[in-house]
């Protein structure tokens, strides 16, 4: 008998501030900013101050988001951490580049190098908590954090492990967001202000965060939801999205009418977001939709935010106006889908259930 994946402890660290509230009751929508920045928690109740000094803002976010998921499963220990992220440490990579350009390739401190790599955060937060599992990073551009789920899932049921904490974390780093706008991934500030359900230009308000969560294979007081299924595709061309989603729902025995709520990740680009409004307007009209991305902005492990925010709305049955699409109601929601892609590529569905 296959073991099953709950959701048992939630975290997030974010451009708004959803840490210490109750659900989004704090949030804002900023319509002016083409880069949104994470709201910091106090660091120093989490991190020594010497050791919070040398490292980066997406370690440090990583590992605060670890701790407030651990605590929220009431778990002091994990069998294995997965961790997802597009650009890893950047700002670090950065700073170790701008070295080496401006001492001439010479003299350099290698503490920049040796703290840019991917697997940084998912190395400090084992070594916080004393965690000697399986230690995974993945790298997988817009479903990083996909790949560490569909990981963590296979791993519970297959019980190679009980416990797993699994989750998504990006930065900005400034010299990244200035290429970013020249490839035209980023707003530009002169289109402000930028309404992400109606968008009339291309690229999407960019933002950066950490979400954790503790995944285990039994079920207890405190769960939040049952993941049952993540499935990745890598390319589906526009007309193939509804027959592709009605696959995915049948094979895990559901229908479309039997989803609750649908979140989409809406990010303002004019180019690409007709996958999420194809559905919105046709397969999905009668079901509840959900959005996030005009709360955290768009990076790689965004998904972790609408998985975050997912688990949320199951465990307290309530939809704040801040997040809704439509104005379709439920009076119950059993049965959560959320629907992910980036420029029209890494496609991720994640299917969640009361």
């Amino acid at each position: 008998m296959k073991k099953r994946t709950y959701i048992n402890g939630v975290s997030c660290i974010s451009t708004q501030k959803t840490f210490d509230t109750v659900f989004l009751e704090e949030a804002v929508y900023n319509q002016n900013d083409t880069v949104l920045n994470v709201v910091s928690p106090v660091y120093k109740d989490f991190i020594s101050p010497a050791a919070a000094r040398r490292m980066a803002k997406g370690v440090k976010n990583g590992i605060v988001a670890s701790a407030l998921a651990m605590k929220d499963a009431h778990v002091e220990n994990v069998d294995a951490i997965i961790t997802g992220t597009g650009l890893g440490c950047i700002e670090d990579s950065e700073k170790f580049l701008k070295n080496i350009l401006d001492n001439n390739e010479e003299f350099l401190t290698p503490t920049s190098f040796i703290q840019s790599t991917h697997n940084t955060v998912g190395a400090q937060i084992a070594l916080t908590i004393q965690c000697k599992g399986y230690n995974f990073t993945y790298v997988n551009g817009a479903v990083s954090f996909e790949s560490a789920l569909l990981d963590a899932k296979m791993q519970l049921e297959e019980n190679e492990a009980n416990s797993i904490l699994t989750g998504g974390v990006d930065e900005n780093g400034d010299y990244t967001m200035s290429l970013f706008k020249l490839a035209g991934r980023v707003k530009q500030e002169s289109n402000e202000p930028f309404n992400l359900l109606t968008p009339t230009t291309t690229g999407a308000v960019h933002g950066e965060g950490a979400c954790f969560f503790v995944l285990e294979n039994e079920k207890k007081a405190n769960t939040y939801a049952e993941i049952l299924d993540v499935e990745i595709k890598n390319t589906i061309a526009e007309n193939e999205i509804e027959a592709e989603i009605t696959a995915f729902l049948k094979a895990n025995h559901l229908e479309i009418s039997d989803v609750d709520a649908v979140v989409l990740g809406f990010n303002g680009d004019m180019q690409f977001d007709s996958y999420y409004k194809t559905l919105a307007e046709n397969a999905f009209s009668n079901t509840p939709q959900l959005y996030y991305k005009h709360l955290c902005g768009e990076y790689d492990t965004a998904a972790a935010f609408g998985l975050w925010m997912a688990s949320k709305v199951l465990q307290l049955q309530e939809v704040p106006e801040i997040i809704r699409v439509n104005s379709v109601e439920k009076s119950v929601y059993n049965t959560i889908l959320l629907y992910n892609q980036l420029s029209g590529k890494n496609h991720s569905f994640t299917l969640l259930s009361k």
